[in-house]
């Protein structure tokens, strides 16, 4: 009896141990588990870390590297040599690095090594739009509707600018040459870059637009470059309309006894007339320019094959400013009492743009008041705040008037 119990005994531990072994076995496999996916976790981290080190020394060795000099590609002699000039005057014969992708050409700027002159890389064109203060618009968002009172200038514009882009057949059938330049010049505000953005729009030409200023710099050449690049922008880009607003900045009357900085006026002047000369043929690029002082311009601007035309932009009469109002409050929401004949007739010697602010300073008097409704009140307190003759004094005129 001793001895069955015994066995059972000895048994029932065997079958415990057996379970105790099964599961450290179990354990031992789980941890094995998770030391494999721990190990697998480093080797993945061990080789991004990896990846980022040779990604800081190859950056480090980049900045290693000493500063190259500017040089502009004269010829190409064959794949590995070419004539460049540096920015220090000389011009060598160098070879080209063999880790250059991009093809070489006449006139592209590259960075050369400053110890062999080497070719290494390709520099971006020097363009630089906008610190140049030139504007791109792939079709400006203005068309003719948006323009009141100027019926006679739109027909003009039209006429020399459109026409030729849409229809040159036209003139060849004829056989005269198309207009090269259009001027608009009257007082400020009354829609003169709005007609030059209109007739790009209705010739989805593109729209590069430049104020007159602009081209005046401090170094000597760097006014004239500016207009050559612009020009060659404009026949890469054709259609195209160039736009030169506030003309008289640059081509204002040559005048005897100038100073340095004249002088560097009026080399820039020299290059725009060479450039509206155009030796070569501009094709599809037309210039419109814009100024408030036609005084002021050049007689050699002003010649036949130059500016063809030369377009008056008024202060917009009692039936343009109603229609101009009309355009500027065809969003608003208006009261039935509002009278917009009683507002044209109230706003003589007004322009577009003090239209255009009137409508703006009625809607703000509505909100001020928490109304959604602009009514007619709220346009002749605008009036009186805008077009009121105290406006026009001078500063110190109205500071003594409320002492």
């Amino acid at each position: 009896m001793n001895e069955s119990h015994a066995g059972a005994d000895f048994s029932r531990y065997i079958l415990d141990r057996m379970r105790q072994l099964e599961e450290r076995n179990l354990a031992l496999r789980e941890q094995k588990d998770r030391a494999e996916g721990e190990r697998r976790i480093i080797e993945n981290q061990k080789l991004k870390y990896e990846r980022e080190a040779r990604k800081l020394r190859s950056e480090l060795e980049r900045l290693r590297v000493g500063p190259m000099v500017v040089g502009t590609v004269v010829d190409v002699l064959d794949e590995s040599r070419v004539v460049v000039k540096s920015s220090t005057g000389p011009r060598f014969v160098v070879n080209v690095s063999q880790f250059l992708e991009d093809s070489l050409k006449p006139g592209l700027s590259v960075g050369l090594n400053q110890q062999s002159f080497a070719v290494m890389c390709v520099l971006p064109a020097s363009k630089d739009l906008a610190i140049f203060g030139m504007e791109i618009e792939e079709v400006p968002d203005v068309d003719f509707s948006e323009i009141g009172g100027l019926d006679t200038q739109i027909s003009e514009i039209r006429e020399i600018v459109e026409l030729p882009l849409k229809r040159p057949d036209l003139f060849k059938k004829v056989g005269i040459e198309p207009p090269r330049g259009v001027l608009l010049y009257g007082p400020p505000g009354t829609g003169k870059t709005l007609l030059a953005k209109a007739v790009a729009n209705s010739t989805e030409a593109t729209f590069l637009r430049v104020v007159g200023s602009e081209f005046v710099q401090k170094y000597i050449g760097e006014g004239a470059r500016l207009v050559r690049e612009l020009f060659e922008l404009a026949i890469k880009q054709a259609p195209s309309i160039i736009f030169i607003d506030e003309l008289d900045a640059i081509g204002s009357r040559r005048m005897d006894g100038a100073t340095s900085g004249d002088r560097e006026v009026q080399r820039t002047l020299m290059q725009l007339l060479a450039e509206m000369d155009g030796f070569d043929p501009r094709g599809e690029v037309k210039l419109v320019a814009a100024t408030n002082r036609p005084d002021m311009l050049d007689p050699a601007l002003m010649r036949p094959g130059r500016f063809d035309r030369a377009i008056f932009v008024p202060i917009p009469n009692r039936e343009g400013r109603r229609s101009i109002l009309k355009i500027h409050t065809r969003k608003m929401s208006l009261h039935e009492d509002v009278n917009l004949n009683r507002i044209a007739d109230a706003t003589a010697d007004a322009s577009g743009a003090d239209l255009k602010s009137l409508a703006t300073e009625a809607g703000m008097f509505a909100i001020r008041e928490e109304r959604d409704m602009v009514y007619q009140s709220d346009f002749e307190r605008a009036a009186s705040k805008i077009l009121r003759p105290e406006s026009k004094k001078e500063p110190l005129e109205l500071v003594q008037q409320y002492i």
